[in-house]
């Protein structure tokens, strides 16, 4: 990374090509649209470049994954609220109806049946941490940066999150 800061190329495509499949794989996860991914990847990538520099690495015990993630989590935030300005409501869309959060709405995509309808009845600071821990495969390091929580706040949340869906699958 603190070559990628210098603006090494050849460290920079490095970087790419080690963390982009493993990205790739975590936003699909999260959005089911080939062509948003793409776009999320890329602005990612933008943006690490840019701010390689700014990346001290104390979050995550040095390692860059927690950090890219954080990066490309929020560029695809970004991109659902960028989509969702842009749907045109229909016609006989005249009453306002809550609509779920994006992430809820490509988890559904992502986990379904029973399992899903249990992990959305979660609490949502428990879904957070399960999502980031078990979809995504995140340490628990890793979640605590991402999430902004202390790691014990992450361990409490993760047992709590996994003895409700436990009761609620039984």
């Amino acid at each position: 990374m603190r070559l990628v800061a210098k603006g090494d190329q050849r460290a920079f495509e490095e970087l790419y090509r080690r963390t982009a499949p493993w990205l790739t794989v975590r936003l699909r996860r999260r959005c089911a649209d080939d062509q948003i991914v793409a776009d999320v990847l890329q602005e990612t990538f933008v943006a690490v470049w840019r701010a390689a520099g700014t990346f001290t690495g104390s979050d995550v015990d040095g390692g860059s994954a927690g950090w890219l993630w954080t990066i490309a989590s929020r560029r695809l935030v970004d991109a659902f609220r960028r989509r969702a300005r842009h749907a045109v409501p229909p016609p006989a869309a005249a009453e306002p109806v809550s609509a779920p959060a994006a992430e809820e709405v490509a988890l559904e995509g992502a986990v379904g049946g029973e399992l899903g309808g249990a992990l959305n009845r979660l609490a949502p600071e428990l879904r957070q941490v399960l999502q980031a821990m078990v979809l995504d495969g995140l340490s628990v390091r890793e979640t605590s940066a991402l999430l902004g929580l202390p790691e014990g706040t992450v361990k409490t949340r993760a047992r709590r999150a996994r003895i409700a869906m436990r009761e609620a699958l039984t």
